[in-house]
């Protein structure tokens, strides 16, 4: 049969790793697979339709994908990570089944590339899963505990991509890791851990690991880490210092900051100093609950301890005092953080300005 893979109109950085997976297992039954993007009339007409999701508050374009492809009167599938967390809204779409969870049959599959010949990068999972259970985190509700752990991933990686680009929650609790590390040497690939590393599990050993690898995260990163609460404050400090340690420059390692959890704006900008002090760069992350009404709308959510003006401020630091979103260490942001009391202090933003204000005197 003839398989139509949709990606709904919704930005994302990344190919559809499930569609592409969905293809090579269609493509082993012999069956033809085509992909396409938004709402869009195949080439040829379909007899099975898979439409993928992505963030639950991109659910608008899912909807309109699947109302879209149900005019041509065939079973249209409905899967993905909005999909697999709220499977009773995502009924609502109009979908003949809503598929949760991963495709196994599929899962340990190359994915079709072909279908994305400008893509470089292969995208590899070494293990699903985590032991960490972080209570803000999606993944134990999607994949439970550390499972599927592989001891090689090669097989996996496309022949003409210079990029290996691990989607692993924790690599770091492969059993295997030091096997998957060796592999990677050999490659001689550039190496995104996408996800970042579990900064209490990077030990000097990890982190000279690290630095044989050709580690490259975009915009200058290396590495990403998580400084999620206070108590996991000593870890990452000391993941730094390893990392440095090793070669690994504090400007080339980033820190997910989490906000708006069950920190209060003192927490956060405490954090936000030390990982500025640390010599690494602060990413800062608003949390956002995956229960409804929240999950629909992105940043709808305002914590007990948080109101909706300090959030704003956080972001409207990220725009002018900071780069790309994050703030990277450099002296003027260092100093505004170490002089300042308070939260407040630290991401008040001073009035712009302007070239002709006119002075004390009256004078232009």
């Amino acid at each position: 049969m003839h398989v139509l893979l949709v990606e709904p109109e919704y930005y994302s950085t990344y190919p559809p790793l499930g569609l592409l997976k969905l293809s090579a297992y269609h493509k082993l039954k012999g069956d033809t697979t085509e992909l396409v993007k938004g709402c869009k009339f195949p080439r040829k007409k379909p007899n099975r339709v898979y439409v993928t999701s992505l963030w639950t508050w991109a659910w608008k374009p899912v909807w309109q994908a699947v109302k879209f492809y149900k005019r041509f009167g065939v079973e249209v599938w409905l899967g993905g990570l909005y999909a697999s967390l709220l499977p009773d809204h995502a009924a609502k779409s109009g979908a003949d089944r809503i598929y949760t969870g991963l495709f196994r049959e599929a899962e340990d599959l190359m994915p079709d590339y072909s279908l994305v010949p400008e893509w470089d990068g292969s995208i590899v999972f070494s293990s699903r899963g985590c032991n960490g259970c972080c209570p803000f985190c999606a993944v134990p509700l999607l994949e439970g505990r550390l499972n599927s752990a592989k001891r090689s991933i090669r097989h996996l990686v496309y022949p003409g991509h210079t990029r290996i680009i691990f989607w692993d929650n924790n690599i770091l609790q492969n059993p295997y890791w030091r096997e998957i590390f060796e592999e990677l040497k050999d490659l001689d690939l550039k190496v995104d851990f996408n996800q970042g590393l579990d900064a209490s599990l990077i030990t000097e050993e990890v982190a000279f690991r690290l630095a044989e690898l050709r580690l490259d995260s975009g915009k200058g990163i290396k590495v990403r880490l998580a400084y999620d609460t206070k108590e996991k404050g000593s870890s990452v400090r000391r993941a730094i210092e390893y990392l440095n340690k090793a070669g690994i420059r504090g400007r080339a390692i980033m820190v997910y900051t989490l906000f708006n959890f069950r920190d209060t704006p003192q927490d956060f900008f405490e954090r936000v100093r030390d990982v500025l002090n640390w010599g690494a760069v602060c990413y800062p992350m608003w949390y956002q609950p995956v229960t409804l009404p929240f999950a629909l709308e992105k940043n709808s959510y305002v914590s007990p301890n948080w109101t909706r003006e300090e959030l704003e401020q956080v972001q409207r630091a990220r725009r002018v005092m900071g780069y790309m979103g994050a703030f990277p260490p450099h002296s003027g942001l260092l100093k505004k953080f170490n002089e300042a009391r308070n939260f407040q202090e630290a991401f008040r933003l001073r009035p712009l300005r302007t070239k002709n204000r006119t002075k004390k005197d009256g004078r232009k």
